[in-house]
């Protein structure tokens, strides 16, 4: 299909148009919808497929995707799309998920102008499956008209379940759709969700609220009126954690009381980031150095769990022991200014980059970096 690679920031995405029977038949639907006498069934979603089981639950349990208010919603969007005569039926764009990395071949003389191959499997629709609902049974009823009816589409190839997830989240998040403050909210108030995913977001929301943490009122989540600034996202800081979690998961569910399993991670963060903010001085918050930017935030929590491994106990004077274990950063502030940092730290993207800092951050403080077991 004819394609233009769009670039923002460290992400690369694609925008194309494409005839309505061809983009219905590129993707699939993972919830029922449901015309005036027949129906689309969803497609079996396989078990290791946990975006499209992630967004296929929350639809089944959010009062906005009940059946019935599902079915007007569809039979609305129908009644519109055989109206519109002048006025476009679908002036914005579907929103298309494939965890595959899509093959770009630009164009003679064109460098973000080509073809992007197909995935070998159907997208997964993160915005956007009522509209194409409704053009299904529109078409079903007009077989010829799908030839005057091209649909824009965007689609993101490539990336993690995570980011397919947050960003449906996000899109969904108004007081007519999901009403979810955000994506670890979700994990955190929805009983089907994975112990670990809830406990990495009790972690995030002690993270913000608890007196004593550094991050306090400083985590973006949708939703919340602290007007300070905020220096990460919530789902950010949320994957970081649950990485940590998840690598080490079996030893806590063995513990005797999860909660306070809980407590004392989030004391070994905290303890840690009172320990970052103590090293990094004047540059820790500071907005000309990158010290609490994401991506940095996010290297120094790979850190916090290769110290805690191998570092935690005695919990007493750990704080002014991980200060001293630290003091290395201080000398390095000067290159986390953000004149430059990108240079200094080059990376393909922001992922290679908080991998890169997680290690130079571990090198400069002589701390062992742990190889990753499994996990978020």
């Amino acid at each position: 299909m004819l394609a233009t690679r769009i670039r923002q920031k460290d992400g690369i995405f694609y925008f194309t148009s494409l005839p309505a029977d061809e983009v219905l038949s590129k993707v699939r639907f993972i919830s029922r919808f449901y015309g005036e006498n027949e129906q689309i069934a969803p497609q079996v979603i396989s078990q290791s497929d946990e975006i499209a089981q992630f967004i296929a639950r929350i639809e089944r349990n959010d009062q906005a995707f009940q059946r019935q208010l599902s079915r007007a919603k569809v039979r609305s969007l129908k009644n519109f799309y055989e109206m519109a005569v002048s006025q476009p039926p679908i002036p914005g764009t579907v929103l298309l998920f494939t965890g595959e990395r899509l093959r770009f071949e630009p164009l003679p003389s064109q460098e973000q102008v080509g073809r992007l191959g197909d995935p070998a499997s159907k997208f997964l629709i993160i915005d956007g499956q009522h509209r194409l609902a409704a053009l299904r049974f529109y078409l079903r009823e007009r077989p010829g008209a799908g030839a005057n009816i091209n649909v824009p589409c965007v689609i993101f190839d490539g990336r993690s379940e995570d980011f397919a997830a947050e960003m449906f989240v996000i899109i969904n998040s108004t007081p007519t759709r999901i009403n979810k403050s955000h994506l670890v909210d979700l994990y955190e108030r929805i009983s089907w969700a994975d112990p670990d995913r809830r406990f990495a977001a009790r972690l995030v929301d002690k993270l913000y609220v608890e007196g004593d943490s550094p991050l306090r009122y400083r985590i973006n989540r949708l939703g919340g009126r602290s007007q300070q600034e905020k220096w990460i996202l919530q789902a950010e800081l949320f994957n970081e954690l649950h990485r940590w979690v998840g690598a080490e998961w079996r030893r806590i569910q063995k513990a005797s009381h999860v909660t306070r399993e809980t407590d004392r991670y989030y004391a070994t963060v905290r303890d840690f980031l009172k320990a970052c903010a103590k090293v990094w001085g004047t540059s820790w918050g500071h907005p000309n150095y990158m010290v609490t930017k994401p991506v940095t935030l996010k290297a120094m929590i790979r850190v916090c769990a290769d110290l805690a491994r191998a570092d935690a106990e005695p919990v007493d004077g750990r704080q002014q022991r991980w200060e001293k274990r630290l003091a290395p950063w201080t000398e390095h502030a000067r290159e986390f200014r953000v004149e430059g940092f990108y240079e200094r730290f080059p990376a393909k993207g922001q992922i290679e980059r908080v991998t890169r800092l997680h290690r130079d951050l571990a090198r400069m403080a002589g701390i062992e970096v742990q190889a990753r077991r499994g996990g978020g």
